[in-house]
This record gives structure tokens, C-alpha cells and sequence, in this order.
């Protein structure tokens, strides 16, 4: 039992120290208990913001002087008519027009009577995405206009609209509530992953880099006493802050929905205990690989600059991974789950959505987990041995 009451001694002396660190402490507060509901809070005021501009129901158009009949229609629809500012194509490329602009010809009532189709704009900025979400809105509104007049002109001539349409569609949504809610909240499963990184990030390079760049390594080294013993528990402090910040995190979201701002998403996002459980069950492991990978990176660097620059490669493929279950576009393949942050990232989501995560989802990624974390110890655990040898 001498050996694990050591690593014990030096797990207690190093999580103090990290936690005695202001910037370790700022990093844990602020990336665990407020990003929760900081993230929910930016996520439902873009969501309230967009469900404001359709509640007004409010339609920009240039010209309707020449369309008297539209008018008419547009303002049986609850729909209130606004002139387009003269300058609207300027302002709806600097996002400064949030709505899109329905351009009407000035032969647009003759062309009706003619039976000719008038050809009628609606001029949006698709890197404006206000002005981009509002044009579907935009056209299911002339859409409509124009099934009207052709059931007034079929009428007139005693045909049945039934003659143009034999066929009626109808959509049939197979997603949940939960499921059309992560189309938004998506993004969430990462900026978990990230706050538990950056939380480890700093607490592994202290104890590796941090301390050879004080001196304080070496001394420590001279103790006899088996380098995974002091490894081990300096890992273990690692990975404990770490896990402090999954915990934060995941449990941050419980609260962060009372700041939700947008009825829909509040009764779409269904985020309990059950969920953060399994956020948990998932980001623990991944917590505790990370911290051993990254002090395994900063073990062979003289500075705490120099292990900076060298985790920033751990860093940015945490980033990135994650990215490739976005731009595969939903479809997931077996080997996801055998990559690390990628993993994580697709087993959230699932706990998002409202899917139970099966066993068979759950081994490979842990096992994988478990795997680098060995393997970081037993690096760090081998430098310092060879370390103290060359001493």
C-alpha cells in the first residue's frame, strides 16, 4: 500500500496547486458554470429573435402601387405591408434589412389580365441569413397568391382544381421534438469537449513543463520512489480538474434552460438528469485520456511556452475531429467511434436527440479512452526514468 499512499500525497499536493492557480480556477469557472447557460442564452436569442420577425408578420415590397390584387391578398393573410427602402439591395448585403424584398413589375396587374405571368422578385442576401430564413417564408406567401388566382380562373370556368393536382402530397416528419432541436443545439456537445480540454490543458502543462521550467522537477525526481507512482498521481490531479469541468459543464445545462428565451426551442431542447448522466458516462473517459496525452506532449518540453506551442497540436485536432460528423452530414460510419473527440462528439448528440446509447456504442470508445491513457502514463512515467538516469 506504500506506493498509492505516495501517489495519494502527491495527487493532494499537485490539485491543490492547480487549484490554487488563478488561471486554472478563472479557466473552471468560466468554461464550466456559466457556458452552460452563456451558450443556451446566445442559442435562444437568435431562435426568439427569428420567431419575433415572423410573429410580425411584416412584408417588404417595392412597387406594390402596381399590384392592387396582391396587396389584397398579402393583407387578408395577416400580413402587414411595408415599402422597400430605395436603397434595399445595399442594405441587405451589410445585413443592415433583415427581411427580404419582393420586387413587383409595374405591368404586373396588365400582365394578369392578359393571362401572361408577371415575373415577381424576391431579393434576399444569402450570406445574410436573416434575410435568407424569411424568403421560404416569403415564397410560401406568393405560393399561395398564385393557387388563389388559379382556383378563380379554373372556377370561371367550371373546372375542378382537382384536375391540375391528381395527386396530394403530404409530408410525414419521422424526427422528434428532441431530434429537430439539435439541428440548433448541435454545437453544445463541443463546446463541452472544449472546456474540458482547454480545462486540462493548463493543469497538464503546470505539472510537466511548469515545474521543469522552475526547477522543481529535478528535486523531485531524486526521491526514491517509482517514477509511475509519481506519475500516477500526477495524472490523477489532472484528470481530476478535468473532470471537475465535464461535471460543471454537463450539469451547467440543467439550470442554463431557465435562461432560454425562446418558447419553441425550450419545449424541443429536453435536457434532465438522465441526460447529463449519460454526458458524463461519456466525457469522463475522454477527460482522463486527454490529460495523460497532453502531459505526455509538454513532459519532453523545457518551458511552459515551448509545451504551449506543442499541445496546440492535440488542440486543434480535438477541434477538428469533430467536424467530420458535420460535414458528413448526419451519416455516421463504425469507425467513428474508435476516434477520440469524434466519438464523444456523435455519442452527445445521440444523447441529445433522445436516443438511448447502447452498449456495444459505449465499449469502443472508452476501451479507446482507457488505451491512450495507458499509453500517456506509461510515456511520461518512461521520459522521467530515463530522465533521472541521464541526471
Amino acid at each position: 500500500m506504500r506506493p498509492l499512499r505516495i501517489a495519494w500525497t502527491v495527487y493532494c499536493k499537485e490539485l491543490v496547486d492547480a487549484l490554487r492557480d488563478r488561471r486554472t480556477l478563472l479557466t473552471v469557472l468560466v468554461s464550466s458554470v456559466l457556458m452552460g447557460p452563456a451558450v443556451l442564452v446566445a442559442i435562444s436569442t437568435l431562435v426568439a429573435s427569428l420567431e419575433a420577425g415572423a410573429e410580425r408578420r411584416e412584408i417588404y415590397v417595392a412597387g406594390i402601387e402596381a399590384a392592387p390584387t396582391l396587396r389584397n391578398y398579402i393583407e387578408r393573410q395577416t400580413y402587414t405591408v411595408r415599402e422597400a427602402p430605395r436603397d434595399y439591395e445595399r442594405r441587405l448585403r451589410k445585413a443592415e434589412l433583415a427581411e427580404p424584398v419582393v420586387v413587383v413589375p409595374a405591368d404586373f396587374e396588365a400582365a394578369l389580365r392578359r393571362g401572361d405571368a408577371p415575373v415577381v422578385e424576391i431579393v434576399m442576401d444569402s450570406a445574410n441569413q436573416r434575410s435568407q430564413a424569411g424568403a421560404a417564408r416569403v415564397e410560401r406567401l406568393l405560393g399561395g397568391f398564385n393557387r388563389e388566382r388559379t382556383a378563380q380562373m379554373l372556377a370561371l370556368r367550371a373546372v375542378s382544381l382537382d384536375t391540375l393536382e391528381p395527386v396530394q402530397v403530404e409530408e410525414r416528419d419521422l424526427a422528434s421534438s428532441q431530434t429537430r432541436a439539435t439541428q440548433i443545439t448541435g454545437m453544445l456537445p463541443y463546446f463541452v469537449m472544449m472546456a474540458v480540454l482547454y480545462g486540462a490543458l493548463n493543469a497538464a502543462l503546470d505539472t510537466t513543463a511548469g515545474e521543469r521550467e522552475r526547477g522543481s522537477l529535478e528535486p523531485l525526481l531524486m526521491n526514491p520512489l517509482a517514477r509511475w507512482v509519481l506519475v500516477l498521481g500526477k495524472w490523477a490531479a489532472v484528470a481530476s480538474v478535468a473532470m471537475l469541468i465535464a461535471v460543471l459543464s454537463s450539469l451547467s445545462f440543467l439550470p442554463g434552460q431557465w435562461a432560454l428565451r425562446s418558447d419553441t426551442l425550450a419545449a424541443m431542447f429536453q435536457y434532465g438528469g438522465r441526460e447529463a448522466g449519460m454526458f458524463l458516462v461519456v466525457l469522463l473517459p475522454f477527460a482522463a485520456a486527454v490529460s495523460a496525452l497532453l502531459m505526455a506532449v509538454a513532459i519532453r518540453c523545457r518551458s511552459f511556452k515551448e509545451a504551449q506551442a506543442s499541445a496546440t497540436v492535440v488542440m486543434l485536432a480535438a477541434s477538428l475531429l469533430p467536424l467530420i460528423n458535420v460535414f458528413s452530414l448526419g451519416s455516421e460510419e463504425p469507425w467513428y467511434l474508435w476516434v477520440p473527440a469524434l466519438a464523444q462528439n456523435v455519442l452527445m448528440t445521440h444523447v441529445l436527440k433522445g436516443e438511448a446509447l447502447t452498449p456495444a456504442q459505449l465499449v469502443v470508445p472508452v476501451a479507446v479512452c482507457i488505451v491512450a491513457t495507458v499509453a500517456g502514463v506509461w510515456f511520461v512515467a518512461r521520459h522521467l526514468r530515463h530522465a533521472a538516469v541521464r541526471g
